[in-house]
């Protein structure tokens, strides 16, 4: 085929995209605006751009401004950071049912959180939000280490996977010993385990961002190596790549965007599964173009979500975890009886 008839369907190709891209966007703002907007007490949306632009001290403001604001921002940060965790952890281990939890991140940051109210006396939301990050920092690395073949070169799919479930395994044993013990460990753990993005502030998320930040630079700078590994190692190498530090820098930008989001909300569990499979009919398996859109949908699923929790259970509220769970878990069971295997 001459590169006159190739230019066409290449610049046709990017186009589609960059419609998908803005069609993506715009779903996030839509949810967005819902998030503001709906709730126990629903405000129009004239009075939330009011609120937003000029407020007076209503009622309204205070509810958007203190209360709905931060949390839809928190929200959309976590929706992106889990999703675009999602789909480099399902590019790493090549296995379709991978998730972010899968390297240790969420039960390193329920260890390190209930290890602290209980040896240290922590009892603050914002000083569990950083033994939760740290937490999943120090598991995330002993995966890794765990997962090197005879200490040499990088782990391999196989070896990650393997050497985080038992991460997980052994620290939720240990996680569930200490809360026995601990009635106020026992409360947090409950709260945190159900996942949610209620009742934080802003602090929280100025907190979480750089980290967030961080990670998605990461993750960028990740994806054309991601591109080359799946071909196969041997393709990768040939084309330059440089294995162990392509997979490092992969599993830290999946460290950070899980340990964040997980440290701040809780275990929000099924998006980083299922976003990747909403994603890849439109993205293709490009991780350039994959990874933004799993962020999108991941933003747009979780504030739909936790949108929905406000208003099946007045005038109480289901947590954003718990719908996840309800949501993900019919697609799960799709993914695992589908007759044609995902391939990565």
């Amino acid at each position: 085929m001459s590169a006159t008839a190739v230019a066409p369907r290449i610049r046709g190709v990017r186009h589609r995209r960059l419609t998908v891209l803005f069609a993506l966007l715009a779903a996030v703002l839509v949810a967005v605006v819902l998030s503001v907007t709906v709730g126990s007490k629903s405000v129009p949306l004239a009075d939330a751009w009011h609120a937003l632009t000029a407020p007076t001290g209503t009622e309204n403001d205070i509810v958007i401004r203190a209360l709905r604001v931060p949390r839809t921002v928190l929200g959309v940060l976590a929706g992106v950071a889990l999703g675009v965790a999602g789909a480099l952890m399902q590019g790493h281990t090549r296995n379709p049912l991978a998730d972010p939890g899968l390297l240790g991140v969420t039960q390193g940051a329920a260890f390190a959180m209930v290890s602290s109210i209980i040896l240290l006396g922590v009892s603050s939301l914002l000083g569990y939000i950083w033994f939760g990050l740290a937490g999943a920092l120090v598991a995330s690395v002993a995966v890794f280490a765990l997962g090197m073949t005879g200490g040499k070169g990088s782990p391999t799919p196989v070896t990650l996977a393997l050497a985080g479930t038992a991460v997980s395994a052994f620290l939720y044993a240990l996680t569930s010993a200490i809360v026995l013990l601990d009635e106020q460990a026992m409360d947090v753990f409950r709260f945190w385990q159900a996942g949610s993005i209620a009742a934080r502030g802003a602090d929280v998320v100025w907190q979480v961002l750089p980290f967030i930040l961080a990670g998605l630079v990461l993750a960028a700078v990740n994806a054309p190596g991601l591109n080359a590994l799946s071909l196969g190692e041997d393709v990768a190498r040939s084309l330059g790549q440089n294995i162990p530090v392509t997979r490092a820098v992969g599993v830290a930008a999946v460290t950070l965007l899980s340990g964040a989001s997980v440290a701040a909300c809780g275990s929000l569990a099924f998006v980083g599964l299922i976003v990747p499979h909403m994603t890849r009919p439109l993205s293709g398996t490009d991780h350039r173009w994959l990874l933004p859109y799993s962020g999108l949908v991941g933003a747009a699923l979780l504030l739909v979500a936790d949108v929905v929790g406000r208003v099946v259970a007045p005038p109480g509220e289901l947590e954003v975890g718990v719908v996840l769970a309800l949501l993900g878990a019919p697609f799960f069971v799709a993914l695992v009886r589908r007759r044609k295997p995902v391939r990565l």
